[in-house]
C-alpha cells in the first residue's frame, strides 16, 4: 500500500483539514499552534510514534518550573567515563548481542556484573530506573507507557475513531533471568542423575539378586547372562556407540543452529534408528543359534544347554531394538537440558524383571530348594523368564515419551534423511562402529574363555566361577562409575561440545579437569574399598546363591583397583567425542581390547580353572591401565600441549596416598569379623560394616592432613544441605 500524505492522515483521524488560502504554519482561532518540524526531521517518522521516549516534545517537559523542582539528589551526575552519551535518536540500532523480544519497543539492557552499572547512571537495577523525589511527581518518568506501534501510520486512516493510550495494552518487558552459575547448574544436573542411576542400581543389584535367588549362580544362569548379553553387544556395535558419542553434539548443534530447534533433525534421526534396528533384530533373532555358538562354543557342544540358550536368546534379542529408541529418546531430552528421564527410566524396567523372576521362584521354588538347570527347568520357566525380560525394555523406553510431550518435542517418522547431516554423523559414526568392534570383540574372547573356564571349575566342585561370576562382579564394581563419573560428565558433555565448536581448548581443558578430580573423590576410595572388602559385599548380595557367592568376591577384589584408570578413560574420551574425532578412541579402544584379550588368554591357559575369571577380572582394569597412558598423551597434543595434568594428578595422588592406610585398615577389620562370626548373612554384614566404618575413618582423616580441596568442598556442600 502506499503511504498517505500527511493531509490524508489528519483527515483520516479526525482532525481538522488546513483551510484553503492558509498558509502552512499559519494559526488557525481556536486551535493550539502545532510547532513546526524540524528540518532535519521526517514528520511522517515523528507522527508513526506518538510517544516520545525522551520526553523532547511534550510541552510540560519544557516547563521552567521543572528546572526549579528537579531534585539533584535524586540523579547525582554520573562518574566521569562511565556513562556513554546517547548518539542519534533515530540512527540504526546496533547489533543486539542477545536475542530481541518482537513484543517490546526498547529492549530492557542485560543484567549487568556484580557492582556498579555502567550504563545505568540512576541505579544498578537492570530492568528498571530508579525515580525518587518530587522530580518523579514533575516528570511521571516513573508512570507505565504504552507500547508503542511502529506501523501504526499505515493504518490510522482506517479507524473510525483515533486511539488513545489508555486503549493499548501495555506490554511489560521480561525480566532478565539470572542465567544460575556453571557449578551450580551442573551440581543440580549431576545430582538428579546420580539420585536416578542410585535408585537405577539398587533396583538393578536387587535383580541379580532374585537371579541368582532363582537360577543360581552356576552354568545355568551363564545360559542366561549369554543370551541377556547378546542383544546389548549388537545393539551397541550397530549404532549405540554412535548414538552416545557422536549423535549428541550434532544434537546440540542441530538445536543452536537450526530455526526449529533442531526437532527435525532429531526426529530424522530417531526415524533412522527404528528402521535401522527393526531390520538387525529381525535378522538376529533367525540366526541366535550362530550368536549362540559364537559366544560361548563350550554351552553349544551340550544339546541341552544349547537349547534353552537359543529359546532365551529369541527372547531376548528382541530387547536391543527398545534399547535403541530409548536411547535415541533420551539424548534428545539430554540435548535439551533434562537430564533425569534416561536414569529413572531403567528402575521400570529392574522392576518388572524382578517381578519375573519372583514369579519364578514362586511358581518353581528358589535354587537352593529346586536346583534348576538346563536339563531339568520346563518350557513354560523358559518362556516365563524371556518374556519377562523382553517386558522390562519395553517398558522402560515406553516411559520416555511423556518426558518428551512434556519437553514440548513431538516424535514423528521423517525419512527425508538426505542433506541434513545426518551423512555426516554417519562418516563420524564409522569409527565409533570400529571402536565398538574392537571392545566386542574383546568381550567374545573373554565370555569364551569364562564360560569354559566356569564349566570346568564347577565339575570340579567350585561354582560361580564362569561368566556370571564375572558379570555379577563386573555391575558391581561399575556402580561407582555409573553414578558418579557418567553423571557428571553426561551433564558436561554438552558444554564440553560447544566450547570445542567455538574453539575455546581452554574451557574444554577446564571442564575435563572438573570431571576428573570432581569424580576422582569417590572413585579412587570405591576402587581401595573393592580391594578390601570385595568377599563381605558378595557374601552378603548373593548369599541365597549358595557357595558360588565368595568366589565372586574374589572376582570383585580383582577388578578393585582398575576401577580408577576405567573412570579416567571414559572421561578422556569425551574430550575427542566433542571433536568429533572418532577415530584416536577407535584406536585406543584397540590397544585397551588387545591387552585385555592378552591377559585373559594368559589367565586362562596359566591359572587353575578355578581363579581363571579372577585374572581376567585383573587383565581387565590393566588394558585400562595402558589405554589411559595413550588416550591421555594424546588429548594433551589437541589442546596445545595442556590438559591440567599436575592438578589432577596431584589430585589422585593424594586421593590414593590417603586409601592406601584405610583400605589395609578395613582389610584387616573385615577379616577379623568373618574369622569370628563365619560368612554367612550375619557375618558378612557385620564385618562390611565395621569394615566400611574403618576404612572411611581412616580415609577422612589422612584426606584432612593432605588438605584435598575436592573432598574439602564436597564436605562443605554436603554440610550446607544438611544445615550444619
Amino acid at each position: 500500500m502506499n503511504a498517505p500524505y500527511d493531509g490524508d492522515r489528519a483527515q483520516g483521524t479526525g482532525g481538522p483539514a488546513p483551510s484553503q488560502g492558509t498558509a502552512p504554519g499559519t494559526p488557525v482561532p481556536g486551535q493550539v499552534p502545532v510547532p513546526a518540524p524540524a528540518p532535519d526531521r521526517d514528520p511522517y517518522v515523528q507522527h508513526a510514534y506518538d510517544y516520545d521516549p525522551y520526553r523532547s516534545q511534550d510541552l510540560s517537559a519544557q516547563d521552567p518550573v521543572d528546572e526549579v523542582l528537579y531534585d539533584r539528589a535524586a540523579h547525582p551526575p554520573p562518574a566521569p567515563g562511565t556513562f556513554q552519551e546517547p548518539g542519534p535518536l533515530y540512527a540504526a540500532p546496533s547489533a543486539p548481542v542477545y536475542s530481541p523480544d518482537p513484543r517490546v519497543w526498547a529492549q530492557t539492557p542485560p543484567p549487568e556484573p556484580d557492582g556498579p552499572s555502567r550504563h545505568l547512571p540512576y541505579g544498578d537495577h537492570a530492568t528498571t530506573t530508579e525515580f525518587v523525589g518530587v522530580d518523579s511527581l514533575v516528570t511521571r518518568a516513573s508512570e507505565e507507557q504504552p507500547e508503542p506501534d511502529a506501523f501504526a501510520h499505515l493504518y490510522r486512516d482506517q479507524e473510525a475513531a483515533p486511539r488513545t493510550p489508555a486503549e493499548d495494552v501495555p506490554v511489560a518487558a521480561p525480566a532478565p533471568s539470572k542465567p544460575a552459575g556453571r557449578a551450580t547448574s551442573l551440581l543440580k544436573s549431576s545430582a538428579l542423575m546420580a539420585a536416578g542411576t542410585i535408585v537405577s542400581r539398587i533396583t538393578g543389584f536387587l535383580r541379580t539378586l532374585v537371579i541368582a535367588a532363582a537360577i543360581g549362580v552356576g552354568t545355568f544362569n551363564d545360559t542366561y547372562q549369554i543370551a541377556n548379553t547378546l542383544p546389548t553387544m549388537i545393539y551397541v556395535l550397530v549404532g549405540g556407540g554412535a548414538l552416545n558419542a557422536v549423535f549428541i553434539p550434532q544434537l546440540v548443534r542441530a538445536m543452536k543452529n537450526d530455526n526449529d530447534g533442531g526437532e527435525a533433525y532429531a526426529n530424522r534421526l530417531l526415524t533412522l534408528v527404528v528402521v535401522l534396528l527393526a531390520g538387525i533384530t529381525t535378522i538376529c533373532v533367525l540366526a541366535a543359534p550362530v550368536f549362540i555358538t559364537m559366544m560361548s562354543p563350550k554351552i553349544a557342544s551340550d544339546p541341552q544347554q544349547m537349547d534353552v540358550a537359543v529359546a532365551f536368546a529369541r527372547y531376548c534379542l528382541p530387547t536391543m531394538f527398545f534399547m535403541g529408541v530409548h536411547v535415541v529418546l533420551g539424548q534428545i531430552l539430554n540435548a535439551r537440558g533434562r537430564f533425569g528421564a534416561m536414569m529413572w527410566t531403567p528402575v521400570l524396567n529392574n522392576i518388572v524383571v524382578i517381578a519375573t523372576f519372583g514369579a519364578f521362584i514362586w511358581a518353581f521354588g528358589g535354587f537352593t530348594t529346586s536346583g534348576v538347570n538346563a536339563t531339568t527347568v520346563t518350557p513354560e520357566g523358559v518362556r516365563l523368564l524371556g518374556l519377562g525380560t523382553l517386558l522390562g525394555l519395553t517398558v522402560q523406553a515406553l516411559a520416555m515419551l511423556p518426558y518428551l510431550r512434556d519437553a514440548g518435542f513431538k516424535p514423528r517418522l521423517r525419512f527425508d534423511w538426505k542433506g541434513h547431516g545426518l551423512g555426516k554423523a554417519a562418516r563420524l559414526a564409522k569409527w565409533t562402529f570400529f571402536f565398538v568392534l574392537a571392545n566386542q570383540v574383546g568381550l567374545v574372547i573373554v565370555t569364551q574363555l569364562a564360560t569354559w573356564a566356569g564349566s570346568v571349575a564347577e565339575g570340579q566342585g567350585h561354582p560361580g566361577t564362569g561368566i556370571t561370576a564375572y558379570n555379577y562382579a563386573l555391575l558391581l564394581w561399575q556402580m561407582p562409575q555409573a553414578i558418579i563419573t557418567v553423571s557428571v560428565m553426561t551433564a558436561v558433555l554438552p558444554r564440553i561440545s560447544r566450547s570445542a565448536h567455538d574453539g575455546d581448548a581452554a574451557a574444554v581443558r577446564d571442564d575435563i579437569s572438573y570431571g576428573l578430580r570432581t569424580s576422582a573423590v569417590a572413585i579412587v576410595p570405591c576402587a581401595f574399598a573393592f580391594l578390601a572388602l570385595g568377599v563381605p559385599m558378595a557374601t552378603l548380595l548373593y548369599a541365597g546363591s549358595g557357595s558360588g557367592a565368595q568366589n565372586i568376591g574374589y572376582v570383585l577384589m580383582a577388578f578393585g583397583l582398575g576401577l580408577i584408570p576405567y573412570s579416567v578413560q571414559y572421561v578422556v574420551l569425551r574430550g575427542f567425542y566433542a571433536y568429533e574425532d572418532t577415530r584416536t578412541p577407535f584406536y585406543n579402544t584397540v590397544i585397551v581390547a588387545a591387552v585385555n584379550a592378552a591377559g585373559s588368554a594368559v589367565s586362562f591357559f596359566v591359572l587353575p580353572a578355578r581363579w581363571a575369571v579372577v585374572g581376567m577380572a585383573a587383565s581387565y582394569g590393566l588394558g585400562y591401565a595402558v589405554g589411559v597412558g595413550v588416550a591421555w598423551r594424546r588429548l594433551r597434543t589437541r589442546l596445545g600441549g595442556d590438559l591440567d595434568g599436575a592438578h589432577v594428578m596431584r589430585t589422585y595422588a593424594r586421593l590414593t596416598g590417603a586409601c592406601v592406610p584405610a583400605a589395609a585398615v578395613a582389610g584387616a577389620a573385615a577379616y577379623a569379623v568373618t574369622q569370628w562370626l563365619g560368612s554367612g548373612v550375619l557375618g558378612s554384614a557385620t564385618a562390611l560394616i565395621a569394615g566400611g566404618i574403618a576404612l572411611a575413618a581412616v580415609f577422612l582423616i589422612a584426606a584432612k592432613r593432605m588438605r584435598i580441596e575436592e573432598l574439602n568442598a564436597m564436605v562443605g556442600m554436603v554440610r550446607g544441605r544438611l544445615g550444619r
